[in-house]
């Protein structure tokens, strides 16, 4: 996104990092600037060598000026970075969350307090791009481009930002994905691309017998008829959950929330060549080619599955659990979160869930709307925000 924003003339395109010496590491690998490579549609490749004006650990540096903030880090590390930007930002900032991950308005709110009021939260659902890392700080590959791509915007009553809101961000992305403004911030909550990697793990790990593979296997393309079946019917609820919120908040559009294989069509058509149903329409998505489960190495050649990788560590706590405390104050019953959620969070050692209610000690680790005092469906429908 850096290198992306740094080849716009009117953009100057700064890059914070908090994370140890990551600054320093960097700003030597750019002295011969940074190669991006897009891997086509149609197979051929293109180059983009880029350079940020400025990579710093210091959030002053950073921040001050700056009209559109991206945050881009993993969702753990959100909090770290609000509180780091907070006392340098202006008034009429937009703050994107690209991804935000569920409950990251929630946590925008109550981290920048009245200053929040001042801003404009748009949260994407998903990255743009499938990505991978080739050389830290020098070199990235965009294995694929998603199609479209929605983002909601909330923007605080005091805020008085004038220009259209996404067109920034289109205008860096460049034609692809195409952009669209989701109706409001529930709804790209319910459709956050959070739900897809724990269901896929819970299914492919909660029989193993623990014993080393002799390969990381694939993860989008290794998707079976289990994780399916699991990962649609956490989708079912979500659309449950959107209808069920449609019927009580009179006016409320709920119609961007859609089932994860039509998802999956929208985004990624271009991409797939068997769209006959959810787990062919993932297992031939050439956007994610090679794309592997998180593993560990106990010895060479021998892997274990990484239980503390993002794929549980951030999308449960972050992702589908804010979607459970979204679909309680609906009242819609969730079987297919419930036993994803229980499953995951025996992994990370914490209590979410007991029996099928959001009334564990550790709730207070997620960003689940109850933690934010959000006790009935009308409160995350009033405010000093405009959805």
């Amino acid at each position: 996104l850096a290198g992306l924003a740094s080849l716009k003339s009117n953009i100057e395109s700064r890059v914070l990092t908090l994370y140890s010496d990551e600054a320093e590491r960097w700003t030597a690998k750019l002295e011969s600037g940074l190669l991006i490579t897009v891997r086509n549609d149609d197979g051929s490749e293109s180059l983009i060598q880029t350079k940020p004006s400025m990579v710093t650990k210091d959030p002053k540096e950073a921040v001050s000026g700056a009209h559109y903030i991206f945050i881009v880090v993993p969702a753990f590390a959100h909090t770290s970075y609000l509180d780091a930007i907070n006392p340098y930002m202006g008034k009429n900032t937009v703050i994107v969350g690209l991804p935000g991950q569920a409950g990251f308005e929630f946590e925008c709110v109550d981290l920048l307090g009245d200053k929040a009021k001042h801003c404009t939260i748009v949260t994407f659902e998903s990255l743009p791009w499938a990505c991978r890392l080739i050389e830290f700080g020098k070199n990235v590959e965009i294995l694929g481009i998603k199609d479209t791509l929605g983002a909601s915007v909330l923007k605080g009553e005091q805020c008085f930002e004038t220009r259209p809101i996404l067109d920034l961000s289109q205008y860096i992305f460049g034609d692809k994905p195409k952009l669209r403004c989701v109706q409001n911030y529930i709804a790209i909550t319910l459709m956050a691309d959070s739900t897809v990697h724990p269901p896929i793990m819970y299914g492919k790990w909660s029989q193993w017998n623990g014993i080393p593979l002799s390969e990381k296997p694939l993860f989008y393309q290794g998707i079976d008829e289990r994780q399916a079946e699991l990962l649609s019917g956490v989708s079912d609820e979500c659309l449950a959950t959107a209808k069920a919120i449609k019927k009580k908040v009179p006016g409320l559009d709920m119609s961007d929330v859609i089932h994860v294989f039509d998802w999956y069509l929208k985004h990624y058509n271009s991409h797939i060549t068997n769209k006959s149903n959810l787990m062919m329409a993932m297992k031939t998505n050439k956007a994610y080619d090679g794309l592997v489960h998180p593993m560990k190495a106990v010895e060479p050649g021998k892997y274990v599955p990484d239980f503390t990788y993002r794929y549980i560590r951030e999308d449960v706590s972050m992702g589908i659990v804010p979607i459970k405390g979204i679909a309680e104050l609906a009242g819609i019953s969730t079987p297919y979160l419930d036993e994803v959620i229980t499953w995951c969070q025996g992994k990370l050692n914490k209590e979410f869930l007991v029996g099928n209610k959001l009334t564990g000690k550790d709730l207070k680790d997620t960003r689940a709307p109850q933690k934010y005092g959000y006790n009935k469906l009308e409160d995350l429908f009033t405010g000093n925000y405009s959805i």
